[in-house]
């Protein structure tokens, strides 16, 4: 018997659909991660070439990246989004710093009513709401068991931009540092 898919496998699906058109408008290859990758917590990964502006030391850099998706409204700390990562093992891996390819999480808001989601005519495709990211290198250990609260800035929206920007930053080999907001509050 067949199913169509339960609402959390569309959202799912709906990352990747957002990440690959984000990363192939900047020039970039999404390739979607196998089996064994997404045990590690890698959905997909990225691969962009130079020349990068500025002249980055590097003429390929690779990102893997982790991808959630949610209709939960994100609770805002002014500057910041919060997502509360489920699972403490996939937090673990995306705050490493003794990868050789850099991690970074891409979480896609979406409207709660599912009727929002997509909406498509002969003029347009258009996908509702948006994605951030964050790398979470270096962050804290946590002593928690099963998720943690994670804050994604808000001006790290998931765009062609912002990730050619992070491209020509990996190209000199700058990897973006996780900063907790609530750190010192």
């Amino acid at each position: 018997m067949t199913s169509k898919l339960s609402d959390n496998d569309i959202e799912s699906e709906l990352s990747y659909a957002y990440l690959h058109a984000v990363a192939s408008f900047s020039g970039a290859n999404c390739q979607s991660a196998s089996r064994h990758s997404d045990n590690r917590g890698i959905d997909a990964q990225l691969t962009a070439w130079g020349p990068f502006p500025g002249g980055g030391a590097r003429q390929e850099v690779d990102l893997k990246v982790q991808l959630k998706a949610t209709v939960a409204m994100p609770s805002s700390t002014g500057t910041h989004f919060s997502y509360h990562l489920k699972d403490i093992e996939r937090y673990n891996d995306l705050r490493g710093l003794t990868y050789s390819v850099p991690r970074i999480l891409v979480v896609l808001f979406l409207p709660q009513n599912k009727a929002h989601w997509i909406l498509s005519s002969d003029a347009e495709l258009s996908l509702k709401k948006c994605a951030y990211w964050v790398s979470l290198a270096g962050a804290e250990e946590s002593a928690n068991k099963s998720g943690i609260t994670v804050y994604l800035p808000k001006n790290q929206v998931l765009t062609s931009e912002s990730l050619s920007k992070l491209f020509v930053d990996l190209s000199h080999g700058n990897c973006p540092q996780y900063v907790n907001p609530r750190e010192g509050a």
